[in-house]
């Protein structure tokens, strides 16, 4: 289809017969949708604050374009929409490079400063050394629920020079988001996320002093039982918020939709059960470099349909077209 900038249309995105419910849509290509294996090369970069990044390369032999992609909230090259992607684009001889959030990609990072849904620092950092060795070469960016909001707010920030950029099931009204996925069967979500997210945290307090910012001790950490709780004590203070509603409000990419001039396609879905409709923006709260594609089904970074009777995800299909038409 042919990317409508400026508006909000429908997405022609049409889920599985059987696979629409919004739950299935989410949890199945995560446990049941066979992911490719990728032979990446992982390369270590320093940060102007002396922590790290680590970057998953997937490059064919003469790429005709480079991706740069954000995970989501606690992803890493392993989640499957990154691999998806990642071998989808290969085929179509485009190269990707994964940059893990600090943190995510196996080993504690070395400062306080941790990633959030607002971090665009290092995504930039990253991006700049892209650009600096692929000089000539279209560069595009793509973001993944946590990591297209961080997109979605680099992009108003520092208006770089990108081809383009593609943010999927982002939750650019956090606060909105903080609330839905606290109600009902989406706790399931939540509780899940937060293991993973205060075992981190905890491991990294044994290496890392954050007294300067926190207030809190292990067993406080653990007992945390929303992203409210975790954000308001943890993410805030490490990160220059005044709490977790502050957070919300700066973080948030909705408000800067209209900043951006790169040409952008946001996906989403009306039934993801991450998020409410309060996420999704108005016609006039888009630049004209926008384009929103709402699906009514499609649950969180899901969007599994049927290619050639096979199930598969539309993300990466959408994502190449989208490229291939601004190439």
């Amino acid at each position: 289809m042919k990317t409508m900038f400026g508006d909000i249309l429908p997405s022609p995105f049409v889920p599985a017969r059987f696979y629409s419910q919004r739950h299935i849509q989410t949890i199945w290509p995560k446990y049941f949708l066979n992911s490719p294996t990728l032979n990446t090369k992982q390369e270590r970069i320093t940060t102007p604050d002396n922590d790290f990044l680590d970057l998953n390369w997937l490059m064919p032999q003469k790429p005709k374009a480079i991706v740069l992609a954000l995970h989501g909230l606690e992803g890493c090259i392993h989640s499957h929409y990154i691999k998806h992607l990642f071998s989808h684009l290969y085929s179509l001889n485009i190269g990707a490079v994964l940059m893990h959030f600090r943190g995510c990609s196996g080993e504690t990072n070395k400062q306080p400063k941790a990633y959030h849904s607002g971090e665009v620092d290092d995504p930039y950092f990253a991006l700049q050394l892209i650009q600096s060795r692929y000089q000539g070469l279209p560069i595009y960016a793509v973001g993944f629920s946590l990591g297209g909001n961080a997109l979605l707010k680099l992009l108003a920030a520092f208006q770089p020079t990108l081809n383009g950029c593609v943010a999927v099931s982002s939750p650019i009204n956090l606060k909105a988001s903080s609330v839905a996925i606290n109600k009902g069967f989406s706790k399931v979500y939540q509780r899940h996320l937060l293991k993973s997210m205060k075992q981190k945290f905890i491991n990294k307090m044994q290496s890392v002093d954050m007294s300067e910012y926190i207030n809190v001790n292990e067993k406080q950490v653990a007992a945390f039982d929303s992203f409210f709780d975790f954000d308001e004590h943890l993410t805030a203070p490490l990160h220059g918020y005044a709490g977790a509603n502050d957070y919300y409000k700066r973080a948030s990419a909705k408000p800067d939709l209209h900043l951006i001039n790169t040409k952008t396609l946001i996906l989403h879905a009306e039934d993801d059960p991450f998020m409410d409709g309060q996420v999704i923006p108005q016609k006039e709260e888009l630049s004209p470099s926008v384009a929103y594609e709402l699906a009514e089904k499609g649950g969180h970074v899901g969007f599994m349909q049927r290619r050639s009777g096979k199930l598969c995800s539309y993300i990466p299909h959408r994502i190449a077209s989208f490229i291939e038409e601004l190439l």
